[in-house]
């Protein structure tokens, strides 16, 4: 049976591999997110189905709410709140500090929020999936902020996961080490710059910590996120997905 979800930050990366994998299922796609050719790019790559697409920025209240308007009240099955920027940042007139846990953190509990309405009318149970990161395990220089908004994903995840449950609301998180992403590159570009060397020559580095020594496709990550739509059982959870970075006992 059809069903439909919102996804955010689907333009591009993680967001438009999940929706390629749920269009392939058979579902409706709500694509979100701020770029409206990235958005179209992906509405293009969908299989058949009731697809549409709107622009607004998680940040912004009002734009949500005006994008929400626009649905109608159509009933909705489940969120991905998959939307986040990446990237360094350090204290001081250009600290982009601010900018990151406002798109990251606060964004997603706007979104969640603005669209929490539609969720509640579905039967059967009902699905929230939030990506965090690796990195709200790990801390990395100079990503304070990074770190700091994806570990509150998994906080705000849990706060929801017990505060929905009643409603049959199941909120989940998944932690995601590399994927091969247009952010993901450039933020091995980044590092290799600070510390003077080639991308390559940190990818290398970099995979040393990775017992399968590549990085994860995002492909791989829509999958995690599509079984965890199709099960009824697992709330409250943070799923690591990292080629074995990290490998909790």
């Amino acid at each position: 049976m059809a069903k439909t979800y919102i996804i955010s930050g689907a333009g591009t990366g993680i967001g438009k591999a999940i929706a390629q994998q749920l269009s392939v299922e058979g579902h409706n796609c709500i694509l979100l997110g701020r770029n409206t050719d990235n958005l179209h790019q992906t509405l293009q790559s969908l299989s058949n189905g009731s697809h549409t697409m709107l622009t607004a920025d998680i940040k912004d209240k009002k734009s949500l709410s005006n994008a929400a308007a626009k649905l109608g009240g159509i009933m909705i099955d489940g969120l991905i709140a998959n939307s986040g920027i990446g990237g360094e940042n350090y204290w001081g007139d250009d600290d982009r500090w601010q900018d990151i846990i406002e798109t990251n953190l606060t964004g997603t509990y706007n979104f969640v929020n603005t669209f929490l309405p539609d969720i509640s009318k579905a039967p059967g149970e009902k699905h929230i999936v939030i990506t965090s990161s690796i990195l709200a395990r790990l801390g990395v220089a100079n990503y304070s902020a990074y770190c700091a908004s994806k570990a509150g994903l998994l906080g705000l995840m849990r706060s929801w996961a017990v505060q929905y449950a009643p409603q049959n609301i199941l909120v989940n998180a998944i932690c995601p080490g590399w994927v091969d992403t247009d952010m993901a590159q450039q933020g091995l570009q980044g590092i290799a710059d600070n510390i003077g060397i080639s991308k390559q020559a940190f990818y290398d580095i970099a995979m040393q910590s990775v017992p399968l020594r590549r990085m994860s496709q995002p492909a791989e990550i829509a999958s995690l996120v599509s079984y965890l739509l199709n099960q009824a059982s697992m709330t409250g959870q943070a799923i690591d997905i990292n080629c074995g970075a990290i490998m909790n006992s």
